[in-house]
């Protein structure tokens, strides 16, 4: 692990050109948690070859080297502005759903229709045990808590939908959901005092995110890919085919390029990915250790991993160490981001839901830029055909299980082999570009307030 820079909380991807050089962890519990990085390679020191590069050491940058390196005797260099794990990896919720991208099932219904709805959602489960497997393996060391996904109904009106949800993934999907009522959710999971119901699926689970890393690291290592950090890519140039990667360091030559920079992802890097995803920022806070009497008050039961029905979305859960975790959406931009009224949202919401919390010491606040499809629906794709370059993106806030899948995929497309699923919309089209770029904040802006508005009376 080489520090050059101390951690940039004012970061913006939409107005930097390059997330730094070396830049420390963002002050994240898990990065607290997880004990030592592990070993990388070090900065690019010179020029070099590589079959295939992976831009990005996250979830999806380390997968797909250990994917390609295990599955496909491809050896890649992994090239990382900063850290393993530095970016949306290290600062999320840690929440594994049975979701790809950001749209329901019945969302899906309406937009593809019955049969395509069917065919995603068997994807998402067969995708789902590419996760399951990973969390199980005795070399990966993530704490899961295998015990499904609880959705809580903020509001009446809410636990109207998730009853229609319900139906139609048991009676059209076949995938065995159930409805709880208030005095269940307490009874069985937790006293969350907003609840007017919750829809409880059977797949979820909820894992520490940078161990999970770590260990990808490791694997991916072992099977001989080779992790750089401290080396973004300040140049891109192709010449016949071939990349050339310019890192502080030296030049890095590639026959093929995975881009896996998620929300991190400069518009300057490459034509390809510039402005395919909406950096959107999500803030997150970690409770001091609650005893065993605030536990009891809280009536919190479970360690399943929970989220509410606001469009502005809360997810939280109790941790296994007794600790609660809780994020939601935060500043539009970068500079805004250590602004303490963003906080002071996280901790107005620990009120309500908890009211035994009110006050309660969050030693740990970090927040960060996740890859929203301007769709809501991610992608695996070789986007131009005639071009060696290949991304998985726009995870929509929902990469911790569907990256594993996706990296899997991924390194397939960059081994050459055409995948069956290739019909479905996450892998037959690129990332839509959004129109109206120049105002995309400003409209951001009036989206949340009337989010705000929508979430007090819906």
């Amino acid at each position: 692990m080489t520090v050059k820079q101390p951690y940039n909380p004012h970061y913006d991807p939409l107005k930097d050109t390059s997330p730094g050089e070396g830049v420390d962890y963002a002050p994240s519990y898990w990065r607290y948690h997880a004990g030592p990085p592990p070993e990388d390679d070090g900065p690019v020191t010179d020029d070099m070859e590589a079959d295939v590069v992976l831009i990005g050491a996250g979830f999806t940058g380390l997968a797909t080297a250990m994917f390609l390196a295990r599955e496909h005797g491809i050896k890649a260099v992994v090239l990382e502005a900063n850290q393993i794990g530095w970016g949306c990896t290290s600062r999320n919720g840690g929440q594994g759903h049975l979701a790809w991208g950001r749209l329901s099932r019945s969302q899906w219904v309406r937009k593809w229709g019955v049969d395509m709805a069917r065919q995603l959602h068997a994807n998402s489960l067969e995708g789902f045990e590419v996760f399951k497997s990973l969390t199980q393996d005795p070399e990966v060391d993530c704490e899961p808590q295998p015990l499904g996904n609880l959705l809580i109904a903020h509001s009446p009106q809410a636990m109207q939908h998730l009853e229609a949800e319900s139906r139609l993934c048991n009676n059209i999907l076949g995938y065995r959901t159930r409805t709880l009522d208030r005095a269940t959710v307490h009874r069985d999971f937790m006293g969350d005092q907003e609840s007017h119901g919750a829809m409880l699926e059977p797949e979820g689970i909820a894992v520490q995110p940078l161990k999970l890393a770590y260990s990808y690291a490791r694997i991916a290592r072992r099977h001989g890919a080779r992790i750089h950090t401290s080396s973004p890519v300040q140049h891109w140039t192709t010449e016949n085919g071939i990349h050339y990667l310019q890192t502080p360091g030296g030049t890095v030559k590639a026959r093929a390029v995975g881009i896996a920079t998620a929300g991190y992802t400069s518009p300057n890097l490459h034509s390809l990915t510039a402005y395919r995803n909406m950096p959107i920022m999500a803030n997150s806070v970690w409770t001091r250790t609650l005893t065993d009497d605030e536990i009891e008050a809280c009536g919190l039961r479970s360690t399943i991993l929970t989220t509410d029905t606001r469009k502005l979305r809360y997810y939280y859960r109790l941790l296994p160490e007794k600790r609660l975790q809780i994020g939601t959406r935060s500043a539009i931009s970068g500079a805004d981001a250590q602004n303490a009224r963003h906080l002071d949202v996280v901790h107005a919401a620990i009120a309500r839901k908890f009211p035994a919390l009110a006050g309660i010491e969050t030693p740990w606040f970090s927040h960060g830029w996740m890859d929203i499809s301007h769709d809501m629906m991610p992608r695996i794709v070789q986007p131009d055909p005639k071009q060696q370059i290949f991304y998985s993106q726009g995870y929509s806030g929902n990469g911790v299980s569907f990256s594993a899948y996706a990296s899997r995929q991924l390194a397939a497309l960059i081994a050459g082999q055409s995948l069956p699923e290739r019909h479905l919309p996450i892998f037959n089209s690129p990332l839509p570009a959004h129109p109206l770029r120049p105002i995309r904040r400003m409209g951001q802006h009036l989206l949340y307030k009337y989010f705000q508005v929508l979430d007090k009376v819906s």
